[in-house]
């Protein structure tokens, strides 16, 4: 079985600063719940292509997985997918003005039964994207 959940907030912000923030890796664990580290593997700037390591704790275990940028359309979308991972998934932000949604599909042992705490923890996530974005 696999998911296919998805979350959105308003952000306060200007769009091209809220994406800013957003697709620089290095800001992520301050707004990706569970996220200890991401790093952008080669050089900057982020775009198709581009792979960015992560290293996250999920439910007590430690997960190191790679997502690779597939679509880099800014100011708009943003989507990526595991080519290192323990599970398969595919991760899409997209930004209409300062509408933010976070639409995560995957599969293997992310289950059908798994939905509804992916999408509590990408709302989450969110959340506290439009604090970190909004604070003066």
């Amino acid at each position: 079985m696999s998911i296919d959940v998805s979350a959105d907030v308003r952000i306060d912000a200007d769009q091209q600063a809220i994406w800013d923030f957003m697709t620089d890796p290095e800001h992520e664990p301050e707004w990706i719940g569970g996220l200890k580290r991401a790093h952008l593997q080669g050089d900057p700037p982020l775009r198709e292509g581009s792979r960015v390591e992560r290293v996250a704790s999920f439910l007590g275990k430690r997960i190191e997985y790679v997502n690779e940028v597939v679509t880099f359309a800014p100011p708009h979308t943003l989507e990526m997918r595991s080519v290192k991972a323990p599970f398969p998934m595919r991760i899409t932000y997209t930004l209409d003005g300062n509408a933010v949604s976070n639409r995560v599909q995957g599969g293997g042992r992310l289950q059908s039964l798994m939905a509804p705490f992916v999408r509590r923890n990408i709302q989450r996530d969110l959340e506290r994207l439009k604090a970190l974005i909004e604070r003066p």
